[in-house]
């Protein structure tokens, strides 16, 4: 197979190294700062105003100091020590990143930041940090742990990382667009409505929309402030009774979104938010647990006014997905199937002919999508791993890691694109030359973890811990496991990372008809490879001859083949085995089509059925 790739002119994903080499410069620069604020510590986490995981180049703080690109982690740095704080996806790729030198990567399955804290801290000590970056809730962690140790917490005027950052980029101001109500599903001052039947529930006078997302869609706007999301940063105040008032950052606002946003919400400028709050007084103001920063619940108490920390009702509303959704999410996946097809052909043509470069897969794979015409961005920075980079869960290659697959590796790629109709996320391990028996073995029992959530069927009321363990079975059968989540949320044409709904060991939330999460189950051999196996699943109600009681299942949007060179089908059972040939029938007859005859004829092949004709 010799289809060409086409080239793009415009890259949305840069592969530049991470500032290891300079984190103990800048440590040390932090430290001389912290003396001058007269703290002995200063906490410094991976977050922006929002509690963004995807944040602006401006609040890439902790990337900046540490070297550290993971979408999750805390720094928190001593006068004599410092530690960086991350989870099971990360343990991997942090001390790659860092100096480990000057800055100790912990697992937070082994310690967390307040335990370190409580057992690290001087008594008398003072640790700073910013208000703005942390929660309600997440600040009383850290005056816990400081209170352990005999030590106090202190909020400081202005960010210590910011004050020596050379160099540091300016706050973004992209165009704020509107997102049609034919695809939003539901007009902008409908939505208001609905909260604010939410708000009078909950007794309060006013919400603070604090999460972008949420503000993208309660009004139904969309933005360029943010990398591989489309968000407007800014807030939204939403009262009971009157006019919600938007507070956006970026004064660039498309005439047809102004038309759209001036009759039912004040637009004004972000600066503005702390003289709103004030002028609150002394009522009932919900402020959102998850993304509303405790300088918030500093601004409505200095008024006098009730801080009531809570979830905001928006975030409920925002994860089940409506008609006009869900039919945007079913066509954005057909489309980027044809894309991940073409991509998985050449992928399998380019090994044959002597291996397959990170960057290289990477560019190729956005190249096909950007084909189409629809692509306005990729979903997160792809995980394009070979070998023993696919072992590291958030892989993220750069010029420095970048490395060929070798005959006998795996190569494992998660990506995702974001098109104006929808969101993706898929993941495919793909074997380069002959796989060895354990990968074969390993393979197919994340696909047997993958196949039980796709099959389930669940009583009304499940959450999504409930039916974590179908994914790992399997794998725990082998004394083997992996530690992330089984799946997480997604929006539309929003986060492609989106709660509260998340299948795993800490998924409290109910599933509902119409939510979108992702089922990826995985297996990773630390310096050898990693498997992973993503598909997006759409819960939906399911009828059950004979059954007692309302029950739901998930739908497959992800339309693209797994590799069957990988799977051991002396492993599968019969069902399981039928799931996968009715599946890869689904995605030839769903995409071939549309395919060049040479793609086509591979995709004819790729999906050629494991189960003997009857």
């Amino acid at each position: 197979m010799t289809s060409a790739v086409p080239t793009s002119r415009h890259r949305f994903q840069t592969f530049d190294d991470p500032s290891r080499r300079k984190g103990p410069e800048r440590i040390a620069a932090l430290r001389a700062a912290m003396r001058e604020a007269r703290v002995d510590g200063f906490v410094v986490p991976r977050a922006d105003e929002h509690q963004s995981e995807y944040v602006p180049a401006n609040a890439e703080r902790l990337a900046w100091l540490t070297g550290f690109t993971g979408s999750a982690g805390t720094a928190i740095v001593l006068a004599d020590v410092a530690a960086l704080f991350v989870d099971g996806r990360y343990t991997l790729q942090a001390p790659e990143q860092v100096d480990t030198g000057v800055i100790t990567p912990v697992p937070l399955a082994e310690k967390t930041a307040e335990a370190w804290l409580g057992e690290t801290l001087k008594e008398g000590a003072v640790l700073g940090y910013d208000p703005w970056l942390h929660t309600p809730d997440g600040v009383a962690r850290l005056e816990r742990a400081a209170t352990k140790a005999g030590a106090t917490l202190r909020a400081v005027d202005g960010n210590l990382v910011d004050a020596v950052w050379a160099g540091r980029p300016r706050p973004p101001a992209g165009l704020v667009v509107v997102q049609p109500d034919a695809l939003a599903g539901e007009a902008a001052s409908a939505k208001l409505a609905r909260i604010r039947e939410a708000l009078t529930e909950t007794g309060c006078e006013v919400l603070v929309i604090s999460d972008p997302h949420n503000l993208a869609w309660a009004f139904n706007l969309r933005g360029g402030d943010v990398a591989h999301t489309p968000l407007a940063l800014g807030y939204a105040l939403v009262p009971r009774e009157g006019r919600a008032s938007l507070f956006l950052a970026s004064p660039e606002i498309a005439p047809e979104a102004r038309a759209a946003l001036e009759p039912i919400a004040d637009i004004v400028p972000r600066a503005a938010l702390a003289e709103a709050l004030a002028g609150l007084g002394t009522g009932r103001t919900r402020l959102d647990a998850a993304t509303g920063a405790a300088a918030l619940k500093g601004l409505v108490e200095a008024a006098g006014g009730v801080a009531d920390v809570g979830p905001d009702p928006v975030t409920a509303m925002k994860a089940v997905k409506n008609a006009a959704e869900i039919a945007g999410t079913c066509a954005a996946h057909r489309r980027d199937g044809l894309a991940l097809t073409r991509f998985l052909a050449w992928l399998d043509a380019r090994a044959a002919s002597g291996g397959i470069g990170e960057i290289e897969a990477v560019e190729a794979l956005e190249d096909l999508r950007a084909a189409g015409g629809e692509l306005r961005d990729v979903s997160f920075p792809t995980i394009s791993g070979s070998g023993p980079n696919g072992a590291i869960v958030h892989y993220r290659v750069t010029h420095a890691t970048d490395r060929r697959a070798r005959r006998g590796e795996l190569f494992l790629i998660d990506s995702g694109a974001q098109y104006r109709d929808g969101t993706t996320d898929v993941t495919r391990t793909v074997s380069v030359g002959e796989p060895t028996a354990e990968m074969r073995d390993r393979f197919t029992r994340v696909l047997k973890g993958h196949v039980a959530i796709s099959r389930a069927v669940f009583p009304k009321g499940t959450t999504g811990a409930q039916i974590d363990a179908f994914a790992r079975l399997a794998l725990w059968e082998a004394g083997l496991d992996f530690d992330h989540g089984t799946g997480h949320g997604v929006g539309s044409f929003l986060s492609v990372h989106e709660g509260p709904q998340r299948i795993a060991k800490t998924g409290t939330v109910v599933l509902q008809p119409g939510m979108i999460l992702s089922n990826e189950p995985g297996y990773y051999k630390a310096g050898a490879y990693g498997i992973r196996t993503e598909n997006l699943v759409l819960v939906q109600e399911a009828e059950i001859a004979g059954g007692e009681r309302p029950m739901l299942g998930f739908e497959t949007l992800t339309l693209a083949p797994y590799d069957r060179r990988l799977i051991e089908p002396g492993l599968l059972s019969a069902a399981e085995m039928a799931w996968i040939d009715a599946y890869h029938a689904r995605v030839r007859e769903t995409l071939a089509g549309d395919l060049e005859p040479e793609t086509a004829s591979w995709l004819e092949r790729a999906t050629a059925p494991l189960a003997p004709a009857a």
